[in-house]
């Protein structure tokens, strides 16, 4: 499973990239608000120099020209960028055209799977349906991840499931489980899967003995 950082905050982003630890970044029109009146092109392309993977920046357009004008100029800015698009109609009229332009499709608020089914047979390399935002309203997120994964394994299909809006650690795992491509999570997140309080305990336990010996 490869591990993409959910956010557009640089100094989250570096240090991360730090570990070894994250393949690729997602941002969303709400992260990239969040880092302030950045220059959107210039940010995306920073970030696609601290990290040597795909980096996912969405369209703000409802309508499929304004989407296909705005996916075509994003796709410019480095090679490791992927146009994030909604699942909509006119969103999957516009991941149509693009995906035959050869241009990298992340399709983003999916949550259920028939459009995840739809995206696919759009050409969309990636579907991110979002299981916390499901799991907020009851409904079970990683249910969904589980039928996404039959329906392309029975078909075939190339596009790669990432899952979105994860909450904590055992999103990670379930979908590690299910055989998810990808989990996207905020920074607290993957500190969250470092950290165990045995690990701490055993670690200051070592050092404690090794101090009353060799000190």
């Amino acid at each position: 499973m490869k591990f993409f950082l959910d956010t557009a905050n640089l100094n989250e982003i570096r240090e991360a990239a730090s570990w070894g630890a994250i393949d690729g970044v997602t941002t969303n029109p709400t992260l990239m608000a969040r880092e302030g009146r950045v220059d959107f092109k210039e940010h995306i392309r920073t970030i696609c120099t601290i990290v040597n993977g795909p980096v996912s920046a969405e369209v703000v357009a409802t309508d499929t020209e304004g989407m296909l004008r705005e996916a075509r100029d994003i796709a410019q800015i480095h090679p490791h960028v992927m146009v994030k698009i909604p699942c909509t109609v006119d969103g999957l009229k516009a991941i149509r055209i693009l995906s035959e332009e050869g241009i990298k499709i992340n399709t983003t608020l999916i949550f259920t799977a028939p459009q995840a089914l739809l995206a696919a047979k759009a050409g969309a390399t990636v579907v991110s349906p979002f299981v916390g935002r499901l799991d907020d309203i009851s409904h079970q997120g990683m249910a969904l991840i589980e039928q996404i994964r039959q329906i392309f394994d029975n078909y075939n299909f190339p596009t790669q499931i990432l899952i979105g809006s994860v909450r904590h650690p055992m999103h990670v795992v379930e979908g590690a489980l299910i055989g998810a491509d990808i989990a996207t999570m905020p920074f607290k997140v993957l500190q969250q899967l470092v950290k165990h309080p045995l690990t701490d305990i055993g670690l200051e336990r070592f050092l404690k003995d090794w101090e009353k010996v060799f000190k």
